[in-house]
């Protein structure tokens, strides 16, 4: 690792604050992430089994993020296939969307993680990097950018980086020849923390190895991003160093990276046991508030507060459900303008478990210990929690 002086530290961070403020429209979009999107995705993306790049799963689950991105209404010319082989013959694709920008329309801030998984479904490793990037595709899409913007999912990133190192050899790169500028690579891997530890910080993570001539930009845009995650999210941040995520290919190359990785280790990445079950929603949520403050940032979305700022937000988002874990009754604290509601708690096979009306404060002491989907229904909106009973 290389040394950077105290001194460049100092410079480094006081320069990034002084060039960036809070900005009202940034924080309007950030507070668009929605709890209830990311806790569908990330149930979603168990339910899309295990991942092994190459296999059916795998492409069932590319098929699904290309779904997603055309209901948010991306046009066909911006979403790309990049193909790649490797190995005995194992073949997968990555998933290119492109939003181009108004002032510098060949320079790009690339927002990245991978959605292949080894053993387990893998929902912290990488549903919730891959979760996070759809809600920021979703929430800016109209938003003005003056750099372009690409939204990039990789596989293969299990074995190696494959998928990454296939477009930044053959895509970023022909015949060794750049094809394209990058402003900054952004990569999200496993922030889906673990229900029960600590999840208030988050690591921001700064290129300090490999190359030397790209770090000290690495640095300062990981201090930029720790300032937005102040910002825009509730979360603390913690300085970190890059480690063998998508974004070293493109360190590789000279490119300046930067990263979000979960503060407390769950440790149950690569196993059975990275589940929904096992994942913390409301951090993932957090997160990716963090995640979109920055993406425009990094972008220079347009400051002016839009039409697309004024989207009527779910009254429902701001639904509370605690204690959570919970051990004989589930507290619902809900907005004031909300009268009539419905709850419904289900086991992670969709198996209804209970139905309550108008009730907030709901006896659960005769559900088993486990994880379940607690929706909250009303006037035609919805929200969805997960819950943990434990007694």
């Amino acid at each position: 690792m290389k040394k950077i002086s105290a001194l460049l530290l100092i410079y480094l961070s006081s320069s990034g604050l002084q060039a960036q403020s809070f900005i009202q429209a940034y924080k309007n979009r950030a507070d668009q992430v929605s709890q209830t999107n990311i806790t569908s995705m990330l149930q979603d993306f168990q339910n899309l089994g295990v991942k092994t790049t190459g296999s059916t799963a795998n492409t069932n689950t590319l098929d699904w993020l290309k779904a997603k991105y055309q209901s948010y209404g991306y046009a066909a010319s911006q979403i790309t296939e990049d193909p790649f082989t490797f190995g005995s013959n194992v073949s997968s694709k990555n998933l290119i969307i492109t939003k181009t920008g108004t002032l510098y329309p060949n320079i790009y801030v690339i927002i990245c993680g991978h959605y292949d998984t080894i053993i387990g479904p893998g929902v912290s490793d990488n549903g919730s990097g891959t979760s996070i990037i759809l809600e920021a595709a979703r929430i800016l899409k109209d938003i003005p950018t003056e750099y372009s913007i690409k939204f990039i999912h990789f596989s293969g990133e299990e074995q190696g980086m494959q998928g990454s190192g296939h477009y930044v050899d053959n895509v970023l790169f022909q015949n060794s020849v750049r094809q394209f500028s990058t402003r900054v690579v952004f990569n999200i891997d496993q922030v889906g923390g673990k229900l029960g530890n600590t999840n208030n910080a988050i690591k921001c993570e700064s290129d300090q190895a490999g190359l030397s001539s790209n770090n000290a930009q690495s640095l300062s845009f990981t201090q930029q991003l720790a300032t937005c995650t102040g910002l825009y999210s509730p979360l603390q941040t913690v300085m970190s160093n890059a480690y063998s995520s998508d974004y070293v290919p493109f360190e590789q190359k000279g490119d300046i990276i930067t990263g979000f990785y979960e503060n407390v280790r769950s440790y149950n990445e690569h196993t059975v046991n990275d589940t929904f079950a096992n994942v913390d929603p409301a951090y993932v949520y957090n997160v990716g508030k963090a995640a979109v403050g920055a993406l425009q940032h990094f972008a220079t979305a347009s400051t002016n507060l839009l039409a697309t700022d004024e989207v009527k937000q779910n009254p429902l988002e701001s639904v509370k459900i605690y204690p959570n874990p919970a051990k004989d009754y589930l507290q619902i604290e809900l907005p004031k303008t909300v009268n009539n509601f419905n709850l419904e708690l289900s086991d992670m096979s969709g198996r209804l478990i209970l139905n309550r009306e108008n009730e907030t404060q709901v006896n659960v002491s005769d559900v088993a210990d486990g994880a379940y989907i607690a929706t909250v229904k009303s006037d035609g909106k919805t929200a969805v929690r997960k819950v943990i009973i434990a007694k």
